[in-house]
């Protein structure tokens, strides 16, 4: 009797299965998120064949789909690293796992700082970005659907900084022969107690005859200055969101790095039997 106690005392396996199981369960869900996310990115570039006409993407981190690709790709890749290891209990998976965990808190930390350091830098850089993304407004569906959206639905705001920088887009310059000369976006346009879209409304609205009634028709502020005072105004969700994402992170490196011990001292018994 004594003996058998002491047979089950030994045999008792160093790897916690609710550790194992957890982290597991933890990374499948991460795991999905990124099939979806690389799912929407696929189907963005197939429905603008961009398969067949690879050659045409001139400004690779401008192109929404393919963020979406490269990002689904990364969560992808880490999820199933995760999961792989937790479930096989392979110390190589899990230290990939860790790895990579750790690169991104760090990266988001420096970002972070970075940002509360040279605001005045980022805020150039976003400038410029943004302002290239309206001169390419009407090149790119997915991205015309994202500034339609951030003007209309998110910030309620027209332009970078003013709806006078939508005079860097072609069509809406005031010197183009186009019908939308000296106009915004229908996306700028003050919405009416209406389901209907009026997609002309933007016409116009920057002519000097118009000049001093466009804040009864569209959008004033800049999405950089909205951007801003939606950040004052949700400070404490944002930061709250930003903590919990570190959060996660950490306890993933934490469970993982955990399982890893709890695998070596598993083994490490195993050889003194023998």
């Amino acid at each position: 009797m004594q003996r058998n106690k002491q047979r089950r005392t030994q045999d008792r396996t160093e790897v916690s299965c609710c550790l194992k199981y957890l982290l597991f369960s933890f990374n499948v869900f991460f795991w999905l998120v990124g099939l979806g996310i690389l799912a929407i990115g696929v189907w963005a570039w197939y429905e603008k064949q961009m398969f067949q006409n690879i050659g045409d993407l001139t400004e690779i981190f401008l192109d929404p789909g393919l963020l979406f690709i490269i990002v689904g790709c990364i969560i992808f890749i880490i999820g199933f690293a995760g999961c792989i290891g937790a479930l096989r209990e392979n110390t190589c998976l899990l230290m990939f796992f860790i790895a990579c965990l750790v690169v991104i808190l760090l990266t988001q930390v420096t970002v972070a700082v970075l940002i509360f350091v040279y605001k005045d830098f980022v805020n150039d850089r976003i400038r410029d970005t943004v302002n290239t993304y309206i001169s390419r407004y009407r090149d790119d569906d997915d991205l015309q659907n994202i500034i339609d959206w951030t003007q209309d639905t998110w910030l309620y705001c027209c332009g970078v900084e003013s709806p006078d920088d939508w005079n860097k887009n072609v069509y809406f310059n005031c010197s183009s022969p186009s019908r939308e000369r000296c106009g915004v976006p229908f996306s700028c346009c003050k919405r009416e107690d209406t389901d209907i879209v009026n997609l002309q409304c933007g016409y116009d609205v920057r002519t000097p005859e118009n000049r001093d009634r466009q804040s009864q028709f569209i959008y004033t502020t800049g999405c950089l200055d909205a951007v801003a005072q939606w950040a004052n105004n949700n400070m404490i969700p944002v930061a709250g969101t930003a903590v919990g994402i570190a959060v996660v992170e950490i306890i993933g490196i934490c469970f993982a790095h955990q399982l890893r011990q709890d695998i070596f001292a598993q083994k490490a018994k195993w050889r003194r039997r023998r």
